[in-house]
Parts: structure tokens; sequence; C-alpha cells
């Protein structure tokens, strides 16, 4: 987990110099650099990195921000500087499974995850979740049908700008969101994929994989494009089965594979570990 009070994310085309110049700023305006990662694409010539770091000086973090423009021009720097002494507020979308809300609910309370839920929003009621402790959270049941669709989304687009929720987390939110509503939200809302992808899309995925004998399973955490599971990719994992394995076996493994990659692609985003590369993310995970 991140320490470091602000953190800078910058991508650019590589050239000499832009390490020295953003290392130089920071250190004149009293920052004290806790946390350094860079990475060099070679196929792309991309530079990419992530600097956390404490103000020890009188520079106010609004003035920092303001003044990194002129140093961040002469490189054509696509970057972000954010303050991290406050979470990040983030808004929760379910439907009938559980599985991944109780999770990302129960690290929010241990402190794993340093975030606001600004609230939970489903197509089912909240009677649904009766076995879930909400703390409070505000809750939103916004029924849909596929006659109500597009003012179901025009109500969930509100709740992020009333909310001023920062994230979107589809916690298993089984509704595939409009291209519109998925522009609207791009590089700032997270789908959980219960596959490996790319993998058996459709329904019932774990019992088509179960019938093609798979030996792996997995789970996948993109952020949501207008190309239905196609956005880039922030986390996977996979867990091994045997032949031995039922399909309610690979259901029981996959929501646990599931819980824990939403989990740290949650995690990668609110600390700003993930950096878009056109199609593909740099994570610089910790």
């Amino acid at each position: 987990m991140s320490k470091s009070q602000y953190v800078l994310t910058l991508s650019c085309q590589n050239r000499p110099g832009i390490v020295a110049a953003v290392a130089t700023y920071l250190f004149e305006h009293g920052a004290d650099i806790r946390e350094a990662q860079q990475f060099d694409d070679a196929e792309t010539g991309k530079f990419f990195a992530r600097i956390g770091f404490d103000l020890l000086g009188p520079t106010s973090f609004a003035a920092l921000r303001e003044g990194f423009a002129p140093v961040a021009s002469p490189f054509s720097l696509n970057w972000t500087l954010n303050d991290h002494t406050t979470p990040r507020r983030v808004l929760l979308l379910v439907s009938k499974f559980d599985h991944c809300l109780a999770d990302l609910l129960y690290r929010w309370r241990i402190g794993e995850l340093e975030m606001t839920p600004t609230g939970i929003v489903s197509n089912h009621s909240v009677e649904t979740y009766a076995g879930l402790d909400l703390a409070g959270i505000p809750f939103f049941h916004l029924p849909i049908t596929r006659d109500t669709k597009m003012e179901q989304e025009g109500q969930i687009w509100a709740l992020v700008k009333e909310t001023k929720s920062e994230l979107v987390v589809l916690a298993r939110y089984m509704q595939v969101l409009s291209d519109a509503l998925a522009q609207k939200l791009n590089g700032r809302c997270i789908n959980i994929h219960h596959s490996f992808l790319p993998g058996f899309k459709g329904a019932k995925p774990y019992h088509q994989a179960h019938t093609r004998g798979v030996k792996l399973i997995g789970a996948t955490a993109h952020y949501v494009t207008s190309d239905l599971d196609e956005g880039p990719i922030i986390e996977q994992d996979v867990e091994r089965i045997t032949h031995a394995d039922t399909p309610d076996d690979l259901v029981r493994k996959g929501r646990d594979i599931e819980r824990r990659v939403l989990a740290r692609a949650v995690r990668y985003h609110i600390e700003d570990r993930v950096i878009l590369n056109g199609k593909k993310t740099v994570v610089f995970a910790s």
C-alpha cells in the first residue's frame, strides 16, 4: 500500500531529461520522494513513471500541481498528480451475486482499501443482501428492463455526479453498459470478468470450461470500454483444477479468484498504480 501523501504518474515518448526535470522540480518545491517506479516500453518507445512523495516545504499541493504544467509541456507529458491523504470516492454496482461486494466492503472496513464507498447500486432490491452489513452506505435500487435501460443508466450517471464518485466498480454487476455510459466512465470503471480473458464467453462459463476439460480457470479485471470485455486488462489470476472437479467446484473456486483479482485491481487504481498504454496497461504493483 502506498504510504506517500501524493502521487505523480506520467507517460510520454521517451527522451533524455524527463526524470531529471521532474525530480528537480519536486526537490525545489520541498517534496521528499518516497517511491519511484518507471518503465520504458521498447515496442512503443514510451516512458511511464509513478512517483510517490510527501511535501515537507512551504509549497501547497495546489501550488505544486499548478506549477507542474510548465515542466510537463516540453516533454508532452500525460500526467496526473493526486492527493492520497483523502480516500478515493468509489461507487459500487452489483447484481445478485454478492461475493465481490462483500469482499470489497470487508477490505475497506479493515483499511486494506483506502476508499470511501459513496453508494451501492443494484438492479435487485436491498433484501437480496440481507446477509451483508452495508454499514450505512446509501443503497440505490435501480431495476432495469430492456425498455428502461437508458433511463436506468441515466440514473446511474446522475449518481456518479451527485456523489462525486471518482471510480465505478462493477462488482459482478450483470448488466452490459451502453456505449454512451462506457465512454463517460472511460478509465474510471472497473469490471470483473468471470473468465481468464480471452476465454469462454456467454452463459455458464464454468460449465463450458468443465465440458471442455480445462485445467486452469481464472478471472480478469479490466477497464470498461464500448467493446464488450475488451477493455485494458488491469489484473488476472488463475487456479489449477483437475478432472475430478465438478461445475460447482469450479464456481466455488471461481468466486475466490474473482474476489482477489477485483480487490487487487481496485487497489491498484485508487493508489494510482495503473497507467493506460493504448489497449494495454502498465501496472506498478506494490
